[in-house]
């Protein structure tokens, strides 16, 4: 009957905070506490990368000191972060050859998300972003890897290949794309053995619950 119709639940955090350097790591742990306290710690690990890549991009972009509201919303097996901002500049992927403070923190987000975009709203704008929560099994994690590898080549300037090729294609590209993370973490004051550390921690627990 319309109207009855069953939808799966939907859950919001609202998390304002200051676009200011030391507010990153405490805005990556609210988040990560907010997800285990959901039960959803499959999608821990890329929700630190890109809540961080976008709380930086407010603090690069709009200006240290800047209001802004993070939101992280789970419905089914989809994770939406948003950072809302005073902002009306919309940002926009730029071309792959330019550097790193024209816009390679966009590609880096393209290349790990299902989706992403940005909107206006009533008193600024708003960027979001939509990864996998991993409900679906390893073998979705594979495929997003996959779909992630050819988003990178292609921003890369690669030739996506088919056939065995693309296979070395992809491993070619996981290696590069991994080296591009570690910089990205460096420049931001992370520990990248840190990062690595805590990525085979979340793939061998993966690998246990599978």
């Amino acid at each position: 009957m319309p109207g009855n119709e069953v939808t799966e639940p939907r859950l919001r955090c609202v998390l304002p905070f200051e676009a200011m350097p030391r507010e990153v790591p405490l805005l990556r742990r609210a988040a990560v506490r907010q997800l285990r306290q959901w039960g959803v710690p499959a999608a821990v690990g890329e929700a630190e990368l890109l809540v961080t890549e976008l709380a930086t991009n407010v603090i690069k972009h709009v200006g240290e000191g800047t209001t802004a509201t993070l939101i992280v919303e789970w419905s089914g097996e989809l994770l939406r972060l948003e950072v809302h901002d005073r902002s009306r500049a919309l940002p926009s992927l730029k071309s792959e050859k330019c550097d790193a403070e024209c816009g390679r923190g966009l590609h880096l987000l393209a290349a790990l998300v299902l989706d992403w975009g940005t909107l206006l709203t009533a008193v600024g704008k708003a960027v979001w972003c939509e990864i996998s929560t991993g409900t679906g099994g390893s073998c979705r994690r594979i495929e997003r890897a996959a779909e992630a590898l050819e988003r990178y080549q292609a921003i890369s300037g690669g030739v996506v290949l088919r056939g065995w090729g693309r296979e070395v294609g992809l491993e070619e590209s996981a290696v590069e794309l991994i080296a591009d993370l570690l910089h990205w973490t460096t420049a931001r004051g992370h520990d990248p053995d840190d990062v690595l550390d805590r990525a085979q921690m979340h793939y061998e627990a993966d690998a246990e619950a599978a």
